[in-house]
């Protein structure tokens, strides 16, 4: 694939070949399950980990994944879209015995790999479902993977888009941007657990995985912030979603599905189901060349890959994927649970996972068709609203009733999910621990979004939110090391960031992006009030496109009032008369030691940060004071040790 150009996967010819091995691998599933094939009879697990890496100082992502990947085992570790993520996949495990303590073990080995080859390049890993330190400035093209099939799918989504891609995310804050490509799904990071199942039971368990999810999500949560911004409890779920949507804006009365779904209905007898639907609703967006025939392998008693279907799921991103796959010979199906973020530790993980395999195993007997007492809407409306707000949550669940989400996974799921781990012959001990973690981060509230939440209220002062980002993220490094469950994490300190030298890098880090605007044609005594009011000597001048046309200095300001009061005028005076057009701006990547030279070489006290000539942030002398204050501190510190030293 990597031999392709990045045209010839929307080749229409091509495309249309890739159809019909699309369709040949759905009639060979068919027959597959009628003749028998798919295995039964056997539980197996497993899970796929997504990770982030990140720069010693100051946490930034570390788009260096290309170097990382070769120093591990391509059997285990794969690229994703971003240069600064990495993937990897725990062997399947058999359901029973100690096989959560196993895929503890497995996870932390593998783990600790990925550490020890991003360590041994200069930088570190972590996990976590969105990495409060990324920047929009990190998700440019060049941080894509150098793989053409990430840049096909770029250029099929685009194509069926037909523009950029908008973002817009409210929580406590409010994200509204525009991006150019679906590198903005590369923020995400997760956390997917696998349970396989017989063709027979797919139905019955993939719809029991919907009801499901709402409530382990809610426990699980892992990503409130996204740029700063204080959104879902689960950011992930709307941010992926909207990340990758190849709907173009159309009529209203026209319903377009999301490539990214709950999905529209229940299932009602197989897992056909699912892939007639995505493939009546999904275009292939890239042609991929098919060297099998699955008729062909099958007729020659073999067992077909069905590669065409397995690419064409890779592209439908459902929060529970039907999957197929082959293991020592043996084909199977399995539900992947996509919902869960990445981290806080392992043990969190697989907590989480524990959770929802307990579920999954004894729901099943007290509910053999989940649709005679929850309609399909009702499970997908609990899903967003466990998104949304976690434990805060209200569910409507199987009774009809409406039901909190601490009460509901404390006072029954939980005893649920003891009894499932029970029928699976899960160890005791170990059904103790994981359920127990799950038990205490619900009762305290202290799931990984509160504790992020908690940390960033609890750093007080005038430190910028690029320093605080850098401090919550370094104190997840440091306690995911320890593997201890988050519920039982100290909050993260301001002094964990790493100082003015690992924050003060770009002018990005720090710049103030609460910025109060005026337009040319306002009064000049509006910009006066402003300053008065909140404190600011400088006022950023915008036309209606948010495109800067200039500033206004208090000095500036002191002037006219000088020059007005000794003329005696009372005027009305326009912004525009008054304020410098064409100020000095730098976009967000410059480098403080460039920031500085340009104030000092033009005599400027601000600078605007811009990105195509529209305004994002603002940096001023003042930021650099801290600074200063920091390094003066420090020296007297060090002279006075050295004092102590010599005396």
């Amino acid at each position: 694939m990597g031999e392709q150009s990045i045209d010839s996967y929307s080749d229409p010819e091509r495309l249309r070949l890739f159809m019909k091995a699309l369709l040949n691998d759905v009639r060979a599933l068919e027959r597959m399950i009628k003749e028998g094939m798919i295995e039964r009879g056997v539980r197996r697990i497993g899970a796929e980990q997504e990770l982030f890496l990140v720069h010693p100082s100051g946490y930034a992502a570390a788009p260096f994944a290309d170097e990382v990947l070769a120093s591990l085992d391509e059997r285990y570790f794969t690229p994703e879209v971003g240069r600064f993520n990495i993937e990897f996949n725990v062997e399947p495990l058999l359901f029973g015995g100690n096989c959560l303590s196993k895929l503890e073990q497995l996870f932390s080995m593998r783990l600790e790999e990925a550490r020890a080859a991003a360590v041994s390049h200069g930088y570190d890993v972590v996990m976590t479902g969105i990495l409060p330190t990324i920047r929009k400035s990190d998700l440019g093209i060049e941080n894509m993977m150098p793989r053409q099939r990430y840049h096909a799918l770029n250029a099929a989504i685009r194509r069926l888009r037909g523009g950029e891609f908008d973002l817009r995310i409210a929580g406590t804050d409010e994200l509204i941007l525009r991006h150019e490509s679906v590198m903005l799904e590369s923020c995400n990071t997760s956390c997917q657990a696998h349970f396989q199942v017989a063709p027979e039971e797919f139905a019955e368990l993939y719809n029991l995985a919907q009801v499901v999810t709402a409530p382990v999500l809610a426990a699980s949560t892992n990503s409130p912030l996204l740029f700063g911004k204080r959104l879902w409890k689960e950011t992930r779920i709307a941010l992926f979603q909207q990340a990758v949507d190849t709907r173009a804006p159309g009529h209203h009365l026209r319903e377009h599905t999301a490539r990214v779904s709950f999905g529209n209905d229940w299932i009602r007898e197989s897992v056909l189901e699912i892939y007639r639907e995505d493939i009546t609703r999904f275009r292939a967006m890239i042609g991929v060349d098919i060297d099998e025939d699955p008729f062909d392998v099958l007729d020659r008693g073999g067992v077909p890959k069905l590669q065409a279907l397995s690419l064409h799921n890779g592209t439908i991103y459902r929060w529970n994927r039907a999957c197929y796959g082959v293991l020592d010979g043996k084909p199977g199906l399995r539900i992947e649970f996509r919902a869960l973020p990445a981290g806080p530790t392992v043990a969190d993980q697989v907590a989480n996972a524990a959770f929802w395999f307990g579920l999954m195993s004894a729901l099943s007997r007290l509910y053999p068709d989940i649709r005679r007492v929850m309609e399909f809407d009702v499970a997908k409306r609990n899903f967003i609203d466990a998104a949304r707000t976690g434990l805060s949550a209200q569910f409507t669940w199987l009774d009809g009733s409406r039901v909190p989400a601490r009460e509901l996974i404390l006072n029954e799921l939980l005893p649920i999910a003891r009894e499932g781990l029970g029928i699976a012959k899960i160890d005791p001990a170990d059904a103790d621990r994981y359920l127990g973690i799950i038990h205490d981060r619900v009762e305290t509230g202290r799931t990984g979004s509160q504790w992020m939440l908690d940390s960033l209220a609890s750093m007080e002062g005038d430190s910028k939110l690029g320093e605080k980002l850098s401090a919550l993220t370094a104190g997840t490094v440091t306690r995911q090391k320890t593997n201890a469950p988050v519920h039982t994490w100290d909050l993260a300190r301001l002094e964990e960031a790493g100082g003015w030298e690992a924050n003060y890098q770009r002018v990005d880090q720090y710049m103030s992006t609460d910025l109060f605007t005026v337009h040319e044609d306002e009064l000049i005594d509006l910009v006066a009030n402003v300053m008065d009011w909140k404190h600011v000597r400088h006022i950023p001048v915008e036309d209606v496109e948010h495109r800067l046309v200039g500033l206004v200095s208090y000095r500036q300001l002191l002037r006219l009032l000088a020059r007005d009061f000794t003329k005696g005028k009372d005027n009305s005076i326009p912004v525009k008369e008054v304020m410098q057009r064409d100020p000095i701006t730098v976009p967000p990547e410059t480098p403080t030691l460039r920031a500085i030279e340009l104030m000092r070489k033009n005599k400027v006290a601000c600078l605007p940060v811009c990105v195509d000539g529209r305004l994002v942030g603002i940096v001023t002398e003042h930021d650099f004071l801290r600074v200063a204050g920091d390094l003066l501190t420090e020296r007297l510190r060090e002279r006075e040790r050295e004092r102590e030293g010599q005396a």
